[in-house]
């Protein structure tokens, strides 16, 4: 008689040692989530004068393990690794102020947004600067290679465009007087806002909304629900809003979801 030699099936007719079919019971049966963070980007995520990894990201990060009952593990990560950490399961999800978008699409999954972002301008509270309308003439502070100066430029306002080396450099320019305003991620500048009460961000949406969310290993859909399904739940508890007055010192800016 022939003999089959394989793995033993068990009732369901599957593997006994197959992997689990989804992320999500992979962080079960591990006992640990890893998130991979942006950790030099505050508020969103960096490490704290005890060295340990904080922010609003982190926050979120602490509340889904604690959610899941396992630890949490948090990832130092930048944007140029954030997709192929995933892809090479180096972590289970990336949160690290990632933008939804069809290129991104092509490669990995998104969750629901959780954030959502655009570009304004921070300036001095006593400035009179009130919009892009106002900066005809005027100079604004960007970080080389940056082109948020341009999204001004675009819109006919004639404005002087002054690159410095940091966000910090630019920031301090405007304090100073050096430079009118500085443009950046409206989320960035609330936290700068909140750090120093001399300076204001402008209430206006100088690009298209861009929805951050969290990304996962693409088609790995039972743990996009899941985590849908958490956010879901901290955005209806209200927890989430919390978590970003406590870290931007504001209530969320924008809508969650696009208004059709």
């Amino acid at each position: 008689m022939l003999s089959v030699i394989g793995c033993t099936p068990t009732d369901n007719g599957k593997a006994k040692d197959a992997a689990p079919a989804s992320t999500l019971q992979t962080v079960l049966q591990r006992g640990t989530l890893r998130v991979g963070d942006c950790l030099s980007f505050a508020p969103f995520g960096f490490n704290n004068k005890d060295g340990q990894p904080d922010g609003y990201d982190v926050d979120l990060a602490k509340a889904l393990a604690k959610e899941m009952g396992v630890k949490l593990e948090v990832v130092d990560t930048t944007s140029a690794n954030r997709i192929p950490n995933l892809q090479t399961n180096k972590v289970d999800v990336v949160f690290c102020n990632f933008t939804r978008n069809l290129e991104r699409a092509k490669e990995i999954g998104f969750t629901a947004p959780y954030v959502v972002a655009s570009e304004a301008m921070l300036v001095r509270k006593n400035s009179g600067i009130q919009s892009a309308k106002d900066m005809g003439g005027k100079t604004i502070a960007t970080v080389k290679g940056s082109t948020n100066g341009d999204e001004v430029r675009s819109m006919g306002i004639p404005v002087k465009i002054q690159e410095y080396d940091s966000s910090q450099a630019a920031i301090l320019a405007v304090k100073q007087g050096q430079a009118d305003a500085m443009i950046e991620d409206n989320n960035f500048l609330a936290y700068q806002a909140k750090l120093d009460p001399t300076l204001v961000v402008t209430n206006e949406a100088l690009v298209p909304l861009e929805y951050n969310a969290f990304g996962v290993k693409a088609g790995d859909q039972q743990w996009i629900n899941y985590l849908n399904e958490f956010l879901f739940e901290i955005n209806a508890s209200k927890q989430n809003a919390a978590l970003y007055q406590k870290w931007f010192g504001t209530a969320p800016r924008y809508p969650l979801n696009p208004q059709y």
